[in-house]
């Protein structure tokens, strides 16, 4: 009975061996699983901070996901893989699909892709990539990455600055010059981008270019525009001095602004609503530039498109691309109240769509 009594505390002895093994693993697994990195997908995750991010997550997907068109990348870069857009970039579109739905917004966020939208586009087949300019907004700098791509110079150094704007020799195609399939196939296919700035902003930037340095020597904006404007828009007959903020701001917000613009041809490109550019509601864009955060935005677009490894965007001065709001507020403060509410009733497509707030010297 010894031996069978020394038998029985063997086998209880091994039981208690297992059973004190078998905790240890699930207090090991408890322990791995609560401090885990936290950049692991198996720990609890912080919120994320919406601002622009340039790093640029790869994440598998499997193929029977299916993605909405408008976040999946069309560049090279993604053969296999889908990109995830960060949050900020997704939000731009999902507002974007939001205003455009809103019937109340309809007159002020839809446009038809008429032959002037079509020539705001530049083409790059290499690298299936269209461009819808709109200036004011740093475009210049897009157009020479753009240059480089469809190799009409091998670096943005070298490309001089009176090229950058001569369409018959810096190399870029505008989407009108192609038949009608052609437009739709790169339409359906292709990476497309634009950029936008907070549009009373734009506004003081083309007035400043056009009607008072002038520093590219286009005459015709001092010479045949200005005029053109004081003489509807000048409250003061007796003033004469040149083209003022404020007949620039009458005409703009003027509901019947479209007879001088008739006139003015495709200069009008440098105030006119992004609506009226790029037909961000007609057409499905792949990003959504912001001027303001374009430190971060032009990393995260030539990497979206698939072209950071052959270009990169020009440095951008310090401080250049921040919202000037006293800068705004100087401009808008001897303007009256009617004419401000005015002109923002016509750009209001502008703000909504891309998230601008209406200015507080508007609300107060």
């Amino acid at each position: 009975w010894l031996t069978s009594d020394n038998m029985h505390h063997q086998w209880l002895l091994l039981a208690a061996c297992f059973w004190v093994i078998f905790m240890f693993m699930v207090a090991s697994k408890f322990i791995t699983l609560t401090f885990k990195d936290p950049d692991g997908y198996g720990a609890k995750q912080e919120p994320l901070i919406l601002t622009a991010v340039t790093k640029v997550e790869e994440v598998h997907v499997p193929e029977q996901k299916h993605w909405p068109e408008e976040f999946q990348p069309t560049g090279k870069a993604f053969s296999g893989n889908l990109i995830r857009q960060p949050l900020v970039h997704m939000e731009r579109l999902e507002l974007l699909r939001n205003v455009c739905r809103d019937t109340a917004l309809r007159n002020l966020s839809h446009t038809a892709v008429s032959k002037f939208v079509l020539d705001r586009i530049f083409v790059c087949d290499k690298h299936k990539i269209l461009f819808c300019q709109t200036p004011k907004v740093g475009n210049t700098q897009w157009k020479k990455v753009l240059i480089v791509l469809n190799g009409a110079f091998s670096s943005i150094e070298e490309i001089p600055e009176n090229i950058v704007h001569d369409h018959e020799k810096n190399g870029l195609p505008r989407l009108s010059s192609f038949s009608d399939s052609e437009i739709k196939k790169r339409l359906n296919l292709y990476f497309k981008f634009f950029i936008v700035r907070d549009p009373f902003e734009r506004l003081i930037s083309a007035f400043k270019d056009k009607f008072v340095h002038n520093p590219r020597f286009e005459p015709w904006y001092r010479h045949e525009i200005a005029p053109g404007i004081i003489r509807k828009y000048r409250k003061n007959r007796t003033e004469t001095k040149g083209l003022q903020f404020e007949d620039f701001v009458r005409y703009l917000g003027d509901p019947n602004h479209r007879w001088l613009d008739v006139q003015f041809g495709d200069h009008i490109i440098h105030w006119v609503t992004y609506v009226e550019l790029c037909a961000p509601c007609e057409i499905t864009y792949s990003v959504i530039g912001h001027h303001e955060t374009l430190e971060d935005d032009a990393p995260y677009i030539l990497k979206a498109a698939g072209i950071d490894h052959l270009v990169s965007y020009p440095t951008i001065p310090p401080g250049i691309t921040v919202y000037n709001k006293t800068k705004v507020e100087r401009y808008f403060s001897g303007i009256s109240k009617r004419d401000i509410r005015r002109l923002y009733t016509r750009f209001e497509g502008d703000f909504k769509l891309f998230g601008y707030r209406e200015p507080d010297f508007l609300l107060n």
